[in-house]
C-alpha cells in the first residue's frame, strides 16, 4: 500500500534545464541607454556619410517632426548633408491600388542590388484617418529586399498631402543620397490624388497598369498617363500575357497621341511580372536610356534646377500656412467665422480677408 502511494505517476513532470530568459538584461541596458542619448547633429551627419542605415533612419525621424524645437537641429542635417547630395537618380512609381506595387518595387530594387546599385525606397502609405498612421505597412511586404544590405525601404504615412506625398519626402531624398544610395524610389499612394507632387521631386516617372482594369477604374489616366516616362504592364504571367501584350499595343498607340516631352524622350510601354522577374532587366534598361538621353541634352539638370525652385516656393507656402494656423488668437476667430460662413451670414472670402488681416497685424506687434 505504501509502494503504491510512492509511486510516481506517469503524468508527473521531473525538474529539467532552467531555460535562460531570452532578452538579455545587458541588452535591455544599453538599448535604452542609447535611447537616452540624443544624438547630436554631427552625429547624425558623420553617421550619414559613413552608411549608418540606424542613423539615416533617426535623422528622417528628426525631419519629420513636427516638434518646433527640432526644426533648427534638423535645418543643420539637411544642410550639412546637401553637399553630398544629388548624386543619384531618383525614380517615381505610382499605379492604382492592387497593381503590385509594392511586388513590383521588391523586383526592380533586387535586380538593382545585384548589379551593385544601392538603393533606397521612400514608400508613402495611405495615412488613416483617424489615428493618421500608415495602414498598408509596405516593408513587411518587401521581406526580400528589407533583409538587404545595399537596400533601405522608409514607408511614412501621407497625411494630407497633395497627391499622397509624404511632407518631409524631399528632404528625406537629400539624406538618402548623403548615405550613399545611388537609386532612390518613391512608391506614392496611387488612390486618385494628384501626382504633380511627385512628378516634381523625381527624375523619372514610371505607371504601373494591370490588362483588363479598365478605364473606369482609372479616372486619373490621362493626367498621369501624360507624366509618365514609362508604363509598365504588370502581372504579364501565365493566362495575362496575352491580355498584357494587347493593352502594351493598346497604350503604345494612346501615347503617340500625347504632346512631345520637352527632354525630347518618347515614353516607352513594355510588360513584366514582378513574381516570375520576366521583364525587370528591360525596366532597368529602358530606363538607363532614358538617363542617358536626358544628361547628354542636358535635360536632367535643368529639370533638377527647375525642381529646386518648384519647392523653394512649395515651403514658402507650407511655411506661410504653419505660421497663420499656429498664431495665438487666430484659432478662436477662425472657429467664429467658420460658423458665420456656414450659416450664410458672412462671405468666405470677406472671412478670409479678415482673418489674414488679423494675422498680419499680429505680425507686426
Amino acid at each position: 500500500m505504501t509502494n503504491q502511494n510512492n509511486h510516481t505517476s506517469a503524468l508527473h513532470e521531473k525538474d529539467g534545464v532552467q531555460q535562460p530568459e531570452s532578452i538579455s538584461k545587458a541588452s535591455i541596458a544599453q538599448i535604452t541607454k542609447l535611447r537616452r542619448k540624443q544624438p547630436t547633429a554631427d552625429d547624425l551627419v558623420n553617421g550619414i556619410l559613413e552608411g549608418n542605415k540606424t542613423m539615416l533612419s533617426r535623422a528622417i525621424t528628426l525631419i519629420e517632426s513636427t516638434n518646433a524645437n527640432h526644426l533648427e537641429k534638423a535645418n543643420k542635417v539637411i544642410a550639412d548633408c546637401l553637399p553630398h547630395a544629388n548624386k543619384s537618380v531618383r525614380i517615381g512609381i505610382t499605379g492604382v491600388p492592387g497593381v503590385g506595387k509594392s511586388t513590383f518595387i521588391e523586383a526592380f530594387g533586387k535586380h538593382l542590388t545585384e548589379k551593385g546599385h544601392k538603393v533606397a525606397v521612400l514608400a508613402v502609405d495611405p495615412s488613416s484617418s483617424l489615428s493618421h498612421g500608415s495602414i498598408l505597412g509596405d516593408k513587411t511586404r518587401m521581406e526580400e529586399l528589407v533583409k538587404d544590405e545595399n537596400a533601405y525601404i522608409r514607408p511614412s504615412a501621407s497625411g494630407d498631402t497633395l497627391g499622397g506625398v509624404a511632407r518631409k519626402t524631399r528632404e528625406s531624398i537629400i539624406l538618402c543620397e548623403a548615405c550613399g544610395f545611388d537609386v532612390i524610389i518613391i512608391e506614392t499612394v496611387g488612390v486618385g490624388q494628384s501626382e504633380t507632387a511627385v512628378h516634381s521631386m523625381v527624375d523619372f516617372f514610371l505607371l504601373l497598369k494591370i490588362a483588363g482594369a479598365g478605364d473606369e477604374l482609372q479616372g486619373i489616366k490621362r493626367g498621369i498617363m501624360e507624366m509618365a516616362d514609362l508604363i509598365v504592364i504588370n502581372k504579364a504571367d501565365g493566362d495575362n500575357i496575352k491580355k498584357a501584350k494587347l493593352a502594351k499595343t493598346e497604350f503604345n498607340r494612346a501615347l503617340h497621341l500625347f504632346p512631345a516631352k520637352n527632354s525630347g524622350w518618347q515614353p516607352k510601354v513594355t510588360t513584366c511580372s514582378a513574381i516570375t522577374k520576366d521583364g525587370i532587366d528591360d525596366v532597368w534598361k529602358i530606363t538607363s536610356d532614358y538617363f542617358n538621353l536626358a544628361k547628354s541634352n542636358n535635360y536632367f539638370e535643368a529639370k533638377r534646377a527647375e525642381q529646386n525652385r518648384y519647392w523653394l516656393t512649395e515651403t514658402i507656402n507650407e511655411q506661410l500656412k504653419n505660421s497663420f494656423y499656429s498664431q495665438e488668437g487666430i484659432a478662436p476667430l477662425l472657429k467664429q467665422y467658420q460658423e458665420a460662413v456656414q450659416n450664410h451670414e458672412l462671405s468666405p472670402f470677406i472671412a478670409a480677408q479678415t482673418l489674414l488681416k488679423k494675422y498680419f497685424e499680429n505680425l507686426e506687434r
